[in-house]
């Protein structure tokens, strides 16, 4: 099956290569299958996973389970990695989690119901199963649940020299780590050094001389949106975990805290749109719509609210029929000035740039954006209702309303999310639905308040 890719040493996972391990499957081509897929990234392998069906899925385990490591397991999505640990024999699996990280063991556990958990801890051995279950035994979202038991510790008194004969002669270091934690009596860390730094300096060079500036340690206990903050706040490599005490417990690297700002941010997005969390294209019909349908209910009951104030002004619709044909681009042109001012106050919110120190001048600006942008659009407005119904009175009411709602949009998509944050409520979970209904009900009461005085 492989001369079926123009370029069988491309190790690109694309349409032809997916087409081509299709068929193989379909043929029960052992060989071809291992052939395709050798070449590939455990990422890649994960994607192909994820984008073919159900069937092929079972049928491509079914004939290449043997090969499944635990790499491919920790990059597999969360919504079919029950299904293919399900698939693979108890002594492939055993054998694929046994590779892992004890922080890659914990995440894959995280997502997993009981009995899938047991066959995971049941592959493990005996050190690896009690420092998993510690691990589990941290708070969800915690640094606990994030970090790796494997650490490289060095005595505070130790020498450079000292340090690169312990590392030579130990037989169990973590397959990568990029600073040796320093310690004193009570295990606690007390700063760190490079492994550059290291193998750059004398044997006698002292390791606390060399210890590097960005050291700092985070409690089990953190959340880990607070340890993926650090990382990007301070520019960190790796930072050691203590527990209560002060002792080393762990430590959590950079590709775990990144994966975290991954994660936030498509939370973030997945939240605004309404559609739960942790959505996939990997969901089934039945999930999928049971994530989607609390949201669309409550847009329903405030697209009800909006059409209760235009219910008011019912009267006069009937007798000006222009207000009808203009009004929902009121409420648009709001709508989408506040999602973009929402954006951005999420963000900020979420990368901790948005304070009580700047509140004050960013809604200022919000504001004025508004302002700015409703001038302009009222101009545009005034003169396109002008013109099209022959009603200059029309235009100014127009113009008007339009300079209100983008001034309050703006200072809508500002003031939700920081007061649903401080409710303790995440501002990405239903800022979006409040917001458009504040521009859509401003949007209709104005237009329409506005039209009954003046033209009618």
């Amino acid at each position: 099956m492989a001369e079926l890719l123009t370029d069988p040493d491309d190790e690109v996972l694309d349409q032809d290569r997916i087409d081509a391990v299709l068929q193989a499957v379909e043929a029960e081509d052992r060989a071809g299958l291992d052939a395709l897929l050798e070449p590939l990234h455990a990422a890649d392998i994960a994607d192909l996973l994820e984008q073919i069906g159900g069937a092929d899925r079972r049928a491509l385990l079914r004939l290449w389970s043997h090969e499944i490591d635990g790499d491919i397991l920790s990059e597999i999505s969360d919504a079919i990695r029950e299904e293919v640990i399900e698939s693979l024999p108890p002594g492939v699996l055993a054998e694929a989690v046994r590779d892992l990280e004890t922080d890659d063991v914990v995440d894959i556990l995280e997502d997993l119901d009981a009995p899938q958990q047991g066959l995971i801890l049941d592959a493990l051995t005996d050190a690896d199963r009690v420092a998993v279950e510690q691990a589990m035994a941290y708070p969800e979202y915690s640094a606990g649940r994030l970090m790796q038991r494997e650490t490289v510790v060095a005595p505070e008194h130790w020498t450079v020299g000292e340090t690169i004969d312990f590392l030579r002669k130990s037989e169990h270091l973590p397959d990568q780590f990029y600073h040796v934690i320093l310690v004193d009596p009570r295990m606690q860390p007390v700063g760190y050094a490079t492994l550059g730094r290291i193998l750059s300096s004398g044997r006698e060079m002292p390791l606390r001389d060399i210890i590097e500036d960005s050291f700092r340690t985070i409690e089990a206990t953190d959340p880990e949106a607070d340890v993926a903050y650090i990382f990007n706040q301070y520019h960190l490599i790796s930072c050691p975990v203590v527990d209560a005490g002060g002792r080393l417990v762990g430590v959590i690297t950079i590709d775990d805290a990144m994966n975290v700002l991954d994660e936030e941010h498509q939370e973030d997005m997945l939240r605004l749109a309404g559609v739960g969390d942790e959505s996939s294209i990997a969901d089934r019909v039945l999930e999928t719509a049971r994530q989607r349908l609390p949201w669309l209910f409550v847009n329903l009951m405030t697209a009800i609210l909006a059409s209760m104030v235009i219910a008011q002004f019912e009267a006069e619709i009937a007798q000006l029929v222009a207000l009808a044909v203009l009004m929902p681009i009121v409420a648009s042109m709001g709508g989408n000035a506040g999602t973009q001012s929402l954006t951005v106050a999420v963000r900020a919110l979420a990368t901790r740039d948005l304070t009580a120190a700047n509140m004050g001048r960013v809604i200022w600006r919000e504001g004025a954006v508004g302002l700015i942008n409703g001038l302009f659009f009222a101009v545009v407005m005034g003169i396109v209702g002008w013109v099209w119904f022959g009603d200059q009175a029309l235009g100014l009411v127009i113009a008007a309303a339009m300079v209100v709602n983008l001034v309050v949009a703006g200072l809508a998509g500002i003031l939700v999310p920081v007061m649903m944050e401080r409710a303790g409520v995440d501002p990405a979970l239903a800022s979006g639905t409040f917001v458009t209904t504040v521009t859509d009900v401003v949007g209709f009461f104005v237009f329409l308040g506005l039209a009954a005085v003046v033209l009618l």
